[in-house]
């Protein structure tokens, strides 16, 4: 039998952890992909960083800054009475982080491709900042918001070091799809983790085949234009 209540609550954290690096993540690719500031080179490197480092060490420090003693954790126990450590809210924090170049890098990308040419246009007519974005950017880099959609949603769905030092494993609360599978492994319940482990393989197949589909949609050559 599947574990449907993990299942359900990783794809609320997935979900909840989507929206907000598209919400803080949108601003922080455009202003690199437009900056010729000296911060560019050490925020693209911080926003990189998760690539390379290994979840238990992000997870580690996360748990310090959540737990009671940590700045963050010991502000939000006395303001709310919970720990941001072992919570879901703590989860989503972690995930933001660890997704975060998920987002904000096929962002950053689309928007360096955009051509200048209509943005100049725009601001030549009048058009302010946000009228430009919305009208122009947006509708040019839907494909890039498109691929950090669905990476940001499928990396978050497979986590597992980050969320487990955090996280830990309560029920209904923090266990979600990746340590649910840990938990039958290492109970021997090799049937329901392998049932649990083919819906994450499926689901993360038909994301890397949508992602590739939108890159070749990008990168095919117009109708009337040379090969």
């Amino acid at each position: 039998m599947i574990d449907w209540g993990a299942v359900g609550l990783s794809l609320l954290l997935a979900t909840v952890t989507t929206l907000v690096l598209l919400i803080g993540g949108t601003p922080l690719a455009w202003w690199l992909s437009r900056t010729r500031s000296g911060w560019r080179a050490p925020i693209e490197a911080v926003v990189a960083l998760p690539l390379v480092l290994p979840p238990t060490v992000l997870g580690f420090y996360l748990l310090v800054a959540l737990g009671a003693r940590g700045w963050p954790g010991s502000w939000w126990l006395a303001v709310t009475g919970d720990t941001l450590a072992f919570s879901f809210t703590g989860l989503v924090i972690g995930s933001v982080l660890y997704s975060l170049p998920f987002v904000v890098q096929p962002l950053q990308t689309a928007f360096e491709a955009l051509p200048r040419d209509p943005l100049e246009a725009a601001a030549t007519l009048g058009a302010g900042p946000w009228d430009r974005f919305r009208s122009i950017v947006l509708p040019l880099s839907r494909r890039g918001f498109l691929t950090a959609t669905i990476l940001g949603f499928a990396h978050t769905l497979g986590e597992f070091g980050v969320v487990l030092m955090i996280g830990g494993n309560i029920p209904g609360r923090t266990r979600v799809v990746s340590i649910a599978v840990y938990d039958h492994v290492e109970a021997l319940e090799y049937a329901a983790a392998h049932r649990l482990s083919l819906l994450l393989l499926f689901f993360s197949f038909s994301v890397l085949l949508v992602v590739a589909w939108v890159n070749r949609g990008r990168h095919r050559p117009r109708q009337g234009s040379s090969p």
